[in-house]
């Protein structure tokens, strides 16, 4: 199959259109956080758009996987970071050029993008021929690269890049300054006097002095004095220059489009390989998910939620990981327990795994299996809208009926305290019919509640609680276990901590 993509194999795959904004849930997952964060300093390549839409197929997930563990040869991904480095002087040089006014400057800044395009190419091959591949779409690009290197397009390019500048830096010129006139002359053999001049005066020289010589500015743009200098030279040089005016007149479209393209889509890896670094040096595990598109048996050990762990991380705090399985009936978390005890983290971090896994990305963990969904939906706890008109509660439920309308059984939900803005008794009446629903879709679910009532509401449910230091319930210790809802236990600890207890206030009233 013919090479046109390092992010898709198939041309069918490509995305047609970007999508220029973040899916609706993003914000919900702080998936937003983690992509500003990845793609932050790499803006020239306009990487979000390829973190906005994940795939429906698997073969498409293990294409990029593939190429993912390629990169994480050192060596290799170097040699990538070598060739995006040249390609970026490239279009530096081509934006100078863009800028300069003089002629037959613009013209030698453009000629020398172009030998840099001609080296990173060659560079590249030399590093994919001798790279030890084995991601199809690496291979499929080797090929295409080579193909394009012997191609008659490129290697007449190359030989006509070389004999200009060979040409152009064997020109030399001699000046004449005298008061306000420059004379230019072809240079004729004259004899550089410079040796003898300075043998001569090395006599009058007494220790250190001053340094009276004159410094060229490093400025690119010219003066009309330089300028007026250049289109003189360039009338002793005639044939040379006007090889310099056709060469950027017929050469403006050289950069092949498929390098370009290859050259901005390979930053999605080396951006996201480059970010979860940051982890890997904290000690905290990534690995590449099995994924399927049948089974809802799901797992992740040593998981955390990117977002948090980023902060985490740049205040030295330790991150807090947590496991996670569904076999069997098993279909939905409900996740309950004391509050600040990391259980919005945990929706979120099952919510970030699923759909970092199904844009190819390895994920947070030491072995994980996730399911690869058709649409992932969130229902977090939103401020009041005045200008709907809705109430709390009439919004909530708006937005779970649409959700609940445009989910399939491969759909994921996630819902972070719902039905908070009720009594309890109707709270645990709408939580359940919303639950029978999601039963009945038979999808996968994370249901951050304070409804005890909905973790032993069917076979499909499983009850996790964040738990807290048992000798002192108010530390938290944001691990997430399987267990009972101990909520009565909890707040009896907590009341016993406080002595708060009918007991303990009965004999302090006495006293």
């Amino acid at each position: 199959m013919a090479f046109h993509s390092i992010l898709f194999e198939r041309t069918e795959d490509s995305i047609k259109k970007e999508t220029l904004e973040a899916p609706d849930f993003f914000v919900d997952l702080n998936l937003d956080q983690i992509v500003d964060a990845i793609t932050s300093g790499w803006q020239e390549y306009n990487l979000k758009p390829f973190f906005y839409t994940s795939f429906k197929d698997i073969d498409s997930i293990k294409y990029r996987q593939e190429i993912m563990m390629d990169l994480e040869n050192k060596t290799f991904f170097e040699h990538i970071k070598a060739f995006a480095q040249k390609m970026r002087v490239m279009r530096e040089h081509l934006a100078q050029a863009g800028k300069l006014y003089y002629k037959y400057q613009k013209e030698r800044w453009f000629l020398d993008a172009v030998e840099i395009y001609c080296e990173a190419v060659n560079c590249l091959l030399n590093d994919l021929t001798l790279a030890d591949l084995k991601s199809r779409g690496f291979l499929a690009f080797r090929e295409y690269i080579t193909n394009y290197a012997k191609s008659f397009l490129f290697t007449s390019l190359l030989a006509e890049t070389k004999k200009l500048t060979t040409d152009l830096s064997a020109v030399k010129y001699c000046l004449l300054i005298k008061d306000n006139w420059i004379k230019v002359s072809k240079y004729a053999s004259e004899i550089d006097y410079s040796a003898e001049v300075v043998e001569t005066f090395e006599k009058f020289k007494q220790g250190a002095v001053k340094d009276y010589r004159v410094k060229f500015s490093t400025w690119v743009d010219m003066n009309h004095v330089e300028a007026g200098v250049l289109d003189l030279v360039a009338q002793w040089y005639p044939d040379i220059f006007l090889i310099l005016d056709e060469f950027y007149a017929k050469n403006s479209n050289y950069l092949d489009e498929t390098i370009g393209v290859f050259d901005r889509e390979i930053h999605f890896y080396v951006a996201y390989l480059e970010y979860i670094a940051i982890f890997k040096q904290a000690g905290l595990k990534f690995c590449y998910p099995q994924l399927s598109d049948e089974y809802k048996e799901v797992y992740d050990f040593e998981g955390f939620d990117l977002a948090l762990a980023n902060k985490l991380i740049a205040e030295n705090l330790s991150v807090v990981c947590n496991d996670f399985h569904l076999k069997d009936k098993e279909r939905i978390f409900v996740v309950s327990g004391p509050n600040q005890g990391g259980k919005t983290t945990f929706a979120r971090t099952f919510g970030q795994l699923h759909y970092l896994a199904g844009i190819g990305c390895p994920v947070p963990g030491r072995q994980a299996r996730l399911y690869l969904f058709d649409r992932l939906f969130t229902h977090f706890e939103k401020e009041e809208n005045i200008k709907n008109l809705r109430g709390k509660l009439q919004d909530d439920l708006i937005r779970i009926h649409d959700i609940l309308n445009q989910a399939t059984s491969n759909s994921i939900i996630i819902m972070n305290e719902i039905f908070t803005s009720t009594t309890l008794k109707d709270a645990i009446f709408l939580g359940k019919k919303v639950m029978e629903r999601i039963i009945q879709l038979d999808l996968l679910c994370v249901c951050v509640t304070f409804i005890d009532e909905l973790a032993s509401l069917s076979e499909k449910t499983v009850s996790l609680v964040s738990t807290v230091v048992p000798n002192n319930p108010a530390l938290r210790t944001y691990k997430i276990l399987r267990r009972p809802n101990n909520g009565p236990i909890y707040a009896i600890s907590i009341a016993e901590k406080y002595r708060l207890t009918y007991d303990c206030i009965k004999e302090r009233i006495k006293s």
